[in-house]
């Protein structure tokens, strides 16, 4: 076990892309040579390129660039950290179409977990985690005193413990219950515990497809607008892609153009989190599935095209040990944590372990050649777990 400290200052990713030896699969392809060009000399791959590269490219090969990007910014370091999914409640006022979590309030297998249930979940855990991370259903009576109270219970009975908690939508469903603004929500939130978002239901930020299958959630422009104010707060957030429903590729470049914009604007996100859409149990049966091939297209480009997104997680809760890993040779380079419990993807039909331990992850990671590094919600403190550690850390690349 190797402690590491980042380097200072910023290092410039990409000319040490600029540097790196170009394979052939690469240098033979025009949309892949000019995806490079492009994030080299302009600073970004444009909306067309981004459509060519879903479209016209060769999956091997766009990987090998993806993959490319990954090794410029971080080397073969691969992140994760020790943490614990507890969802605080899985009763909701809408029934998005793709959702097999949500529960209405008289159904017999709905829960509303209490604070001391809540602080109980987390207790056989609370020496081995450094994060708990909560989201839950749109609860019909929960004011924000609930998850006042909640926040600042937890953080007075486990104080090391980072809460990551809330989607945008709880919140702004948390903001109408109790006659608040945005602001004043997360500003009440983050004083009594609240660290950061997690930046669920992003779902495609484009309206007409919100519209069919999240009907009722904020519109785009609200996630965004909250997103932006919680980076206001200082709280930093995560952002996500649901893929595989009944979303174009060009409804998935509109994505990731104004999750891009926002970032231009804040720097408040600090991980992108794609994954698939699961069909078992939910009502949409139109869903044009993600194969595997299509998840792992989804990652590379995405790490191509969220230039100032610093990583992109292999979220593996969804996809699932196997493709994570291969994930993170196509430009993933965080594969999320221990997790210990996860409900809102297995109900839905994930099959993959909740039980690992860091030693778990850690071999999932060297099986790939990376080197795993245990790091803290926001990304600021490291440690480095492999036998031969590379002798620094390359830093948050933006």
């Amino acid at each position: 076990m190797h402690d590491t400290v980042p380097l200072e200052g910023m290092v410039d990713w990409r000319k040490q892309l600029s540097l790196m030896p170009v394979p052939e699969s690469i240098s033979s392809d025009l949309i892949l040579r000019n995806a490079m060009h492009q994030l080299i000399h302009l600073g970004r791959i444009d909306e067309s390129t981004g459509i060519d590269l879903f479209e016209s490219t060769d999956f091997f090969s766009l990987m090998e660039l993806a993959d490319m990007v990954k090794q410029a910014r971080f080397g073969k370091h691969v992140f994760f950290n020790n943490n614990l999914h507890v969802n605080t409640t899985n009763i909701c006022v809408l029934a998005c179409r793709f959702c097999a979590f949500r529960k209405g309030s008289r159904h017999s297998e709905a829960y509303a977990l209490s604070v001391d249930e809540y602080i109980h979940r987390i207790e056989p855990f609370s020496s081995k985690i450094d994060e708990v991370h909560s989201v839950g259903g749109l609860h019909p009576s929960w004011t924000i005193e609930h998850y006042e109270e909640l926040y600042s219970a937890t953080k007075d009975k486990f104080p090391h413990i980072h809460i990551k908690s809330l989607t945008a939508v709880e919140i702004k469903h948390l903001a109408n219950r109790s006659n608040l603004s945005v602001d004043q929500t997360l500003s009440r939130l983050k004083a009594s515990g609240l660290d950061s978002i997690p930046g669920g239901g992003a779902e495609i930020l484009v309206d007409s497809i919100r519209d069919r299958i999240c009907r009722g959630k904020e519109s785009s422009q609200e996630y965004l607008d909250i997103h932006r104010k919680a980076h206001e707060l200082n709280i930093p957030t995560n952002c996500t892609m649901l893929f595989g429903t009944i979303e174009s590729i060009q409804d998935r470049i509109v994505h990731f153009l104004r999750l891009r914009e926002l970032q231009d604007e804040t720097g408040g996100f600090q991980c992108f989190v794609p994954y698939p859409f699961l069909p078992d149990k939910t009502r949409l049966p139109e869903a044009n599935l993600a194969t595997g091939n299509e998840i792992l297209r989804v990652v590379a480009v995405s790490r191509l095209m969220l230039d100032n997104i610093p990583h992109i997680k292999a979220y593996r809760m969804n996809i699932g040990n196997h493709v994570a890993q291969i994930a993170l040779s196509s430009g993933a380079d965080d594969i999320d944590g221990t997790v210990g419990h996860e409900e809102i993807m297995h109900t839905a039909g994930s099959t993959t372990p909740v039980s690992s331990s860091t030693l778990d992850i850690c071999r999932l990671i060297e099986q790939i050649g990376g080197i795993p590094v245990k790091r803290d919600t926001i990304y600021s403190r490291f440690e480095t777990l492999s036998e031969s550690p590379a002798p620094y850390l390359l830093p948050v690349q933006r």
